[in-house]
Order: structure tokens, then sequence, then C-alpha cells
């Protein structure tokens, strides 16, 4: 046992735990929090903004399937952090946020310190599975193997841990040795829905983030019972490449429920059918519905399920590809094919020219580039219409739908991924909610392409305002030169004017020696 400050065992810890990236930026209320970070071995992103920090720790997590870890101060560290951890409450994502906090005697006790908030333990139970404040060297040993135990084996949602200042300071003993994490439950019994999907002549499978894990199964069950299947937008990837009963993350067309209604059974898989998914209130299907997850509370919403198994849907799936016999369906391949390119017609009428650089951009990536978008339309149109080859390969923020998340995510997704290609998409106007963040790309030296599509306005909203016959307002705002804001920081640029040109420009981007700022307006498509 080795006596430290508290800080300083915390990062030990973690490092013991297999952490070995943390974000944040310190402040006079967290130094101790950093005096382990180097004697620990543990890579510190320093972010420009506790934003950042909390989406840099997001990204790191889906690029990684590992926990991204923040440290922010008190007060303000904490809040600026809480957007990006509603993001990850939303899309099931682990990160762990470490937070210094007052005295133990100064707590709930409206004196005037600085960083002073009346509840900084509750402000963060708002966008977290819990947020405690641990009192004691031995609380905040245990709240960390907590987190890391329900990152294994539950909803991987974040928690914010809260460490009074003068408990990071006073010396502890070393926490104990880390232990084997528990394992996942195993499924249920699937007997029923083996016998439920045998007998079905149209099962439709529709397969979310939490099926990720389990896409080889997936495919084997797609594959041996010729079953038809759409993806969320997590769950992009899943299907094999080319599948041609796969309808795509089409689910929020509306004429997907006329799909759904010639169905006669469907199982739901590592979803919450989510509004973000369907953009409905119902499926639109008239047949039995089987439903996989995690989480009880997914099993007992509005789409009620005729069959429900509450385990791991990787599990499940396991368990079917090893179970279901081989068989036909009623499904056929060009009924599917005619569904896909109606989808893709709508989609490019709805948004036009988008969609021609969009799959410009995927054709002139390796097939394992890892993206990043933001709330933007050209993520949009690419989300709806873009195949993966393989899971978790394009990450969005879905349900929160934060604007800025594009840039810091895609900076946390390439520090846990050093020698994968990834590239950041962002609009405009989102583009500068984290702009300040190109410092920490440059300062990492990271061949990160940063893809800005500039249509010169919030031009969603104002499509929005049309449509429920209000006069577009609030929807201009004045860019900056955002290639001369770029070079300022040290970025790279290019402003390609047609495709060909912004795919030499992606190639480059991905062997420079820093990120690149690539500016696309709609022109390019013509």
């Amino acid at each position: 046992m080795t006596n430290r400050p508290l800080g300083a065992q915390i990062s030990h810890m973690l490092k013991d735990r297999g952490i070995d990236v943390i974000f944040g930026i310190p402040g006079v209320h967290n130094v101790e929090m950093y005096r382990g970070i180097e004697e620990a071995g543990i890579t510190h992103v320093l972010a420009r903004h506790e934003q950042g920090a909390g989406f840099m720790a997001d990204g790191y997590a889906r690029a990684t399937g590992r926990p991204g870890v923040a440290y922010v101060i008190t007060g303000p560290g904490l809040t600026n952090i809480l957007t990006p951890l509603g993001q990850a409450h939303s899309d099931s994502v682990p990160v762990l946020v470490i937070a210094s906090c007052l005295n133990r005697g100064d707590l709930k006790m409206g004196k005037a310190r600085l960083h002073d908030m009346r509840d900084q333990e509750a402000a963060a139970a708002t966008v977290c599975d819990w947020s405690h404040t641990a009192m004691d060297a031995g609380s905040a040993y245990r709240l960390i193997d907590r987190a890391l135990a329900e990152f294994a084996c539950a909803r991987p949602r974040p928690r914010a841990i809260h460490v009074p200042i003068e408990v990071l300071g006073a010396p502890a003993e070393s926490p104990r040795p880390a232990a084997p994490l528990p394992e996942r439950p195993r499924a249920a019994d699937v007997a029923k829905a083996v016998g439920m999907i045998e007998n079905a002549r149209r099962p439709l499978f529709i397969l979310g983030g939490g099926a990720v894990g389990g896409h080889e199964a997936a495919r084997a069950v797609l594959a041996r019972r010729h079953a038809a299947s759409f993806v969320t937008g997590a769950g992009r990837g899943i299907p094999a490449p080319g599948d041609p009963l796969h309808f795509g993350p089409t689910l929020a067309r509306p004429d997907s429920a006329a799909i759904f209604a010639r169905a006669d059974l469907v199982i739901a898989v590592g979803t919450e059918l989510a509004e973000t998914d369907l953009w409905r209130d119902t499926l639109g299907h008239r047949c039995p519905l089987i439903r996989v997850d995690l989480d009880p509370a997914e099993l007992t919403d509005i789409h009620p399920a005729d069959l429900a198994i509450c385990g791991d849907a990787g599990d499940v799936l396991a368990a079917l590809a090893e179970r279901l016999p081989e068989g036909d369906s009623d499904w056929t391949p060009s009924e599917v094919a005619q569904a896909r390119a109606r989808f893709r017609a709508e989609v490019d009428a709805e948004r036009p020219g988008i969609l021609a650089i969009a799959e410009a951009v995927q054709a002139a990536l390796p097939s394992d580039t890892i993206f990043y978008s933001d709330m933007t339309q050209f993520a949009y149109v690419a989300n709806e219409i873009l195949d993966l080859p393989a899971p978790g390969l394009w990450h969005h923020p879905w349900g929160y739908g934060t604007l800025g998340y594009a840039l810091p995510a895609a900076i946390g997704g390439k520090a846990g991924q050093p020698k994968r290609p990834v590239v950041a998409i962002a609009g405009d106007y989102g583009f500068q909610y984290t702009i300040q963040e190109l410092g920490t790309a440059v300062e990492l030296g990271l061949p990160l392409p940063i893809l800005v599509w500039d249509n010169g306005k919030l031009k969603e909203i104002e499509e929005s305002m049309q449509r429920s016959q209000i006069a577009p307002n609030a929807v201009m705002a004045r860019n900056p030169d955002f290639l001369g804001v770029a070079r300022a920081w040290g970025c790279q640029t290019a402003a390609p004017q047609d495709l060909h040109a912004l795919s030499a420009a992606l190639r480059q981007a991905l062997v420079a020696d820093g990120p690149t700022v690539i500016h696309m307006t709609p022109g390019l498509a013509r």
C-alpha cells in the first residue's frame, strides 16, 4: 500500500483498470487530480472547453469500446460538460466524469465560494445514469469500481463522481487491485423466439446500436432465415454488405410503415425505437413483435412486445444463430431494391445535391474510416442512404441532437484509434460551437480531415419554419473565413471546386502531419 494524495491515487487506480487516456482541463480546484497522471502513465488530452472534453471522451468510447474519462473542475467545469453527458446518456455511451467539488463543510451551505453552485451532484444527475459525491477515499474507489462494472454489464450510460477539494488533496492508501469485471447477464431462454421466427414467412428485423457487438451473429441469423432488415442510425453496418434483403437505415421514411404492415413478425434487437429512430409513434406493423434489450424499462414503453427478452443483444443473437434452422422467406430482393430506390429518390429530392457529395466522400476514403458527424443536413442525407461495411464506423449525436459534437468527438476517436482514418463532418453553424478544439487537434498532430458543409445558413431550421408557415427568422448568421481561421490555428486547408478535387483533398488530408479543414459548398454537386 502506498500513501499518496487521493487525486494522484485516482489516476493510478484508473490506469490499473485499463484507462490510459483522460480528457479535460485543469483548474485550481482539481489540480490534485493532475498530480498522478504522468506518474501513472496516462495520456492527458487538453481540450479548449469542457464541452469539447466531454465530446472527446464520448468519441473515444465509441471508437474503442472502452470508457471515456474526463476530469473537470467544480461548478462551471461541470456545467460546461453537461451537454456532452446528455448526449452520451441518450446514445448509451460509457463516459465517466470525475469532478472536484466544494469542501465538505461548504457543500449546500450557501457560502460565497469560488465556483460555488447550489447542488452540483443534482445538476449532473439530470443527464447521467447516476451522480454521487465521494466524501472519502474509500467512497471514491468504490464509486469508480461501480461505474466501470456497470459499464461492463449494464446499459453504458454516463456516470459522474464528485470529490471535495480537501479530500482530493488528503493522503490516502492505494485502492485494492483491480478485480475481474462482471460479465453481462446471459440472455433469457430464446426457445419461444426461435419458434416464432421459424414459423414466420416474412420476418423483419430492426437492429439497433445495442446489437453492434453481435453483428456477426445477426448476419448469420438474417442469412439463415432469408429475413429482411432495417437498422437504426446507430446500427448501421450490422447486416452484411450487399445483403439483398436489407432496407437500410430508412426507418424514418414514412413509407417504411407500409413495409412493416407486410411483415408477419418483427424482431427489434438492441434499439429503443426512439422518436429519433422513427419520427412517428408506431412502426406500422400488424403482427407480433419480439423485443430484445438489456434495459427492462425499454421493454415496457409505447411499443409493447408480444415477447420481451431482457438480456444482452449479442447473447440473444448468438443463441438464435446457434438454434435457428435454415429456412426461406417470402421477402424478395426486387421489392427491397424498389423500396430503397424510392427512399433514395425521396432523400435526394428533399435535400438536393448532397447525396452525390456524400457518396463521393465515402468512395474517396478507406472502407474502415470512422466518421463523426454533427447535426447538419449533410449528415442527415448520409445517415439515411450510405451503407457501411461494418458497424461502429459512423457516429452521430442521435438522441440529444447536440451541435458542436463532430470535431471534438473525432479528436477523441482518433486518440483512441490512432492508426485508423477518422473524419469529422460539421455544418457551418455547428462547427462554430467547438471550433476552438482545432487547437487541440493541431497540438496532437492529428491527420484529421474536417469537412465543413457550408450552405450559409441554418437551412434545416429555415425549411422547418417554411413548412410551419413562419417567415424565416434568425436563420442567417455571418460566417467567418473558415479557412483563414483554420490556418490561424495551424491547420492545413482545402477548398475543392468539384468532386474530383474533393476526393483528392480527402486522400491528402489522411497523410498530412496535422488536421485539414476542407470547405464544402452546395456548388460541389454541379
